[in-house]
């Protein structure tokens, strides 16, 4: 597309005839493209979809409200750069590669480490950049130049360096630990990886008989995992339980296994859930195994890594068998044993793995974990000063909550893809190891305790770690912060100069569900290596759920195609649709028809420019009063607009900074601005044209960052003369805040609201618009020639002309009398006199809270104005209502 002015104006809205070439000379021009220079930086950088990822309806909002931001930021003069990039997801991608193996036939277990890896860089790189792709067609003006990959080789070397340096520090440590352990992806994960449906899972609750080991009787266990009652040690009750106090020491007889263990007491029991009686299973239960270390039990882990029933729980029916089949046999031996008291339905709280939605499975595994009081705090002390600021601030408590309560952070999985952890042990003794960047370092640790030592001694852990792990270097790798950063100092020897411009970053646009996963976690990473956090405002969207509530996913087929939506609607009507209904941190509930609201809005902007395109300068014709009028109205109205999307943007409401350019175009613009100047032919005079290529120009340019391509379109086909700005739309100046009259505003209103009642007299009395009206009015009418035009009044008399037959018509504090055919309009009568009962009985509720003295004392000012405008504006319309009813005045 070339951005000088093209021939001839196509009649119809046709994005698809556009957008591709509109974003191609962006490119070209490198108009994305960011470098330090001596302006102020506008720094966002994209939260990287995973490598697997295709485009959905939550990236089209969370990307075009970071496009939206980076382009108003461009066009206010800041050196904006939006850094794109892809997460290699580790538990995903593995997935991912694993099933295209297995239906090639070929298993993850016949093969190496290296041969796995081969095939996933070639899914990688044959379907990575598929979603970076997407997000240029919506309209994403990153800086593509700078695109990363949180597994590129440098940043692989920041996250390797980074274990490191926190392992010389104490940071980090090795240590057997109950985890969280997913037997689908067959790898540990953190605690935030764990959700919970809310209220909760319907499950079972078994009540299992265990008889007492000598003599006769039994204690009644409540399990809802009877699969794992192999697995047991002992049972624990309350020492302060009245029922159970005489059964302490004794022992009984597990159910499957005929294991003899002993009857403890412990306070964690509740002696008021189930029976008062609790299964002690230390492998497969977090508080069990407290208990178990408490009292010196045994540990009896009775599941395999894929969740299937292990020899050790000792039962070959249940040996190989899957656990949720396990629990199955076991219930129906229990029966058959006689041993099953009862069952009960209850809604539990099951913990499902974020990536894979597999049960959650408590395990005893050595594991990396990474202390967090060692960085939470000073991550939380940023947020509480406000150094981060959370939109909207409700989340600020659900942050503190967080990390007032954060636990060691599990950093290692148990996968092939991902950033191997870099730590080497001897071959023969695991208990034996040496963090290092590379083999060769830590062969050199090894050799001050053992000289003989060799390579082919040591081998690497064979483990990756979490993928958050490696994400909340974002802010810093990106920028290759940790080329220069020396381990053994724990210092910067240089800071790269892209960092030092760029960082911290102005805005993290994300979503809830990640405020601790990722958010918090870069905040951490931030203060620990910069000394400050690495961006200035959080922005959390809501979640895009469809029209009746529910979160989109392609298995309710309720979630739309995004390509799809842009190829029917344009990329610009579907970023209107995605932000109509869009406010900070709520839930967005999307509907098509908004799209099909944006293409309209596209059009309605395209049409009004095609009007002002078709008409032809007149030098000689003077400048008619409307036009005069509407002139000088619009400055102003176009000026407050500006101040209001100032205000909006401030605080990130962008749904309302839409909507103020929505009303402004379609409203103000079109509907009032150039029906009140529009010619009676197609000449238009020389001031009047000006004015309005003038503030078409201002009005294109802040509707830029909500509509790109259709507004650098129609921006290359205004007339050099007066156009504000001779390169790309992309790069021209934000229009800037000018002083405008309230007043004059004011005025206008009431005037459209005058012109709103005529036109309702006219459909109510059948008059064509072609008949012009007769009216009389009482006093004097602000931008009266507007509300003739607009109107279509064709005489205007002073009231006390008025005959007989004529209409008295309300508007605000406006009276006026409209001739009509004759006759009365006793209904009329009647909607007036309900009025009147509604605005006094309205005036009463205002002057009771305005007679308030706390109110008065307590309300912020522009509060308390308001509510003396409603006062004084209910009086006028009393006051008119009064008259047409001919009530004496009170």
């Amino acid at each position: 597309m070339s951005n000088t002015r093209p021939g001839g104006f196509p009649d119809k809205w046709l994005p698809e005839t556009f957008e591709q070439d509109i974003y191609n000379s962006w490119l070209d021009a490198g108009c994305f493209r960011s470098r330090p220079d001596a302006r102020r930086p506008y720094t966002i950088l994209i939260p990287p979809p995973n490598v697997t990822g295709v485009l959905h309806m939550g990236h089209m909002l969370n990307n075009t409200i970071q496009d939206v931001l980076i382009r108003k930021a461009r066009m206010e003069g800041y050196n904006a750069c939006w850094v794109p990039g892809t997460d290699h997801a580790s538990i995903a991608t593995e997935a991912r590669v694993v099933k295209m193996l297995r239906e090639k036939g070929i298993k993850k277990s016949d093969l190496s480490r290296e041969e796995f890896l081969r095939h996933a860089w070639d899914w990688k790189n044959k379907y990575g950049g598929i979603i970076l792709e997407q997000l240029k067609k919506l309209g994403a003006s990153c800086d593509w130049e700078r695109t990363r990959f949180t597994m590129d080789e440098g940043y692989y070397r920041a996250v390797i360096r980074v274990f490191v340096d926190l392992y010389r520090k104490g940071y980090i440590y090795r240590g057997l630990r109950m985890i969280n352990w997913d037997c689908e992806a067959r790898t540990a994960l953190s605690n935030e990886e764990v959700i919970y449906q809310e209220p909760g899972e319907e499950a079972t609750l078994y009540y299992v008989r265990y008889e007492l080991s000598q003599g006769e009787g039994y204690l009644t266990v409540a399990t809802q995992r009877p699969e794992t009652i192999p697995g047991d040690v002992a049972v624990a009750v309350h020492p302060q339980d009245e029922r159970y106090r005489a059964w302490i020491g004794r022992t009984v007889r597990v159910p499957l296994v005929n294991r003899e263990v002993p009857i403890i007491a412990d306070t964690y029991v509740d002696p008021a859930f189930g029976t008062g009686c609790l299964k002690v299973t230390p492998a497969h239960d977090i508080n069990d195994y407290e208990i178990g270390l408490r009292h010196q039990l045994q540990v009896i882990d009775v599941l395999n890594d894929d969740g299937t029933l292990s020899p050790a729980c000792q039962v070959p029916e249940l040996i190989g068998m899957d656990r949720f089949e396990a629990r199955k046999k076991a219930v129906e031996m229990l029966q058959k044993s006689g041993l099953i008291e009862k069952e009960e339905k209850v809604l539990s709280r099951i913990g499902r793995s974020e990536r894979t939605g597999s049960v959650v499975e408590p395990r005893l595994s050595e594991q990396w974990f990474l202390k967090m009081d060692k960085l939470a705090p000073r991550a939380l002390e940023v947020v509480e000063n406000q150094q981060v600021r959370l939109f909207p601030a409700k989340f600020t408590n659900t942050y503190k909550h967080w990390m007032e309560n954060v636990r060691d952070w599990c950093i290692s999985r148990q996968l092939w893809w991902g950033h191997r952890i870099p730590a080497w042990y001897l071959r023969h003794d695991r208990t034996r190891w040496k963090v290092a960047e590379n083999m060769e370092e830590a062969l050199e640790l090894f050799r001050q305790e053992d000289p003989s030592l060799q390579a082919h001694h040591l081998e690497q852990d064979p483990d990756v770690l979490d993928t958050w792990a490696s994400s909340w270097l974002w802010p810093i790798a990106v920028f290759d912060g940790f080329d220069h950063y020396d381990t053994t100092t724990a210092c910067f020897l240089e800071i790269p100069h892209d960092l030092q411009y760029y960082y911290p970053t102005t805005v993290l646009v994300t979503a809830p569900e990640i405020l601790f996963f990722w958010v918090a976690r870069m905040i951490m990473a931030g203060c620990e290596y910069m000394g400050a956090p690495p961006f200035r405002d959080v922005y959390l969207t809501g979640i895009v759920r469809d029209k009746q509530g529910r979160k989109m996913s392609k298995s309710l087929g309720n979630s739309p195609e995004p390509l799809e939506l842009m190829a029917r609607y344009g990329a610009d009507g579907v970023r209107v649709g995605m932000l109509l209904s869009a406010p900070a941190g709520n839930d967005l509930l999307f509907d098509e028809a908004l799209c099909q609201q944006g293409r309209n809005f596209c059009n309605k902007l395209w049409n009004a420019f095609r009007l002002i395109h078709g008409w032809e300068t007149d030098a000689s014709k003077t400048q008619a009063p409307a036009a005069s009028e509407a002139v000088s109205w619009f400055g102003h109205r176009l000026h407050k607009a500006i101040h209001d999307l100032e205000e909006q943007f401030s605080q990130y409401r962008l749904s309302e900074a839409l909507m103020t350019v929505y009303k402004l175009i379609w409203d103000e613009f079109c509907a009032t601005f150039l029906e009140a100047i529009k010619p009676e032919e197609n000449h238009q005079d020389a001031a009047t044209h000006r004015a309005a290529w003038e503030y078409l120009d201002i009005v294109l340019r802040l509707a830029h960052p909500f509509i790109p391509f259709t507004t650098e379109k129609l921006f290359s086909f205004i007339p050099d003369a007066f156009r504000s700005y001779s390169g790309f739309l992309i790069q021209a100046p934000w229009p800037q805040k000018q002083p405008y009259d309230a007043q004059a505003l004011q005025q206008f209103e009431e005037t459209m609201e005058a012109v709103a009642a005529l036109r309702q007299v006219r459909a109510e009395e059948k008059i064509p618009f072609r008949q012009p009206l007769t009216v009389f009015a009482s006093q004097d009418i602000p931008y009266l020639a507007v509300l003739k035009k607009l109107g279509h009044v064709g005489v205007w008399q002073a009231e006390k002309e008025k005959p007989e037959n004529v209409r008295p018509v309300v508007a605000g504090k406006t009276k006026l009398f409209v001739l009509r055919p004759g006759g009365s309009l006793p209904d009329e009568v009647e909607k007036w006199r309900q009025e009147l009962q509604y605005m006094e009985g309205f005036l009463e509720i205002v002057e009771k809270k305005l007679a308030n003295s706390r109110f008065i004392q307590n309300a912020p000012p522009e509060l308390v104005e308001k509510e003396r405008k409603k006062k004084a504006d209910a009086e006028a319309r009393i006051r008119n209502l009064r008259d047409l009813l001919g009530l004496e005045k009170k």
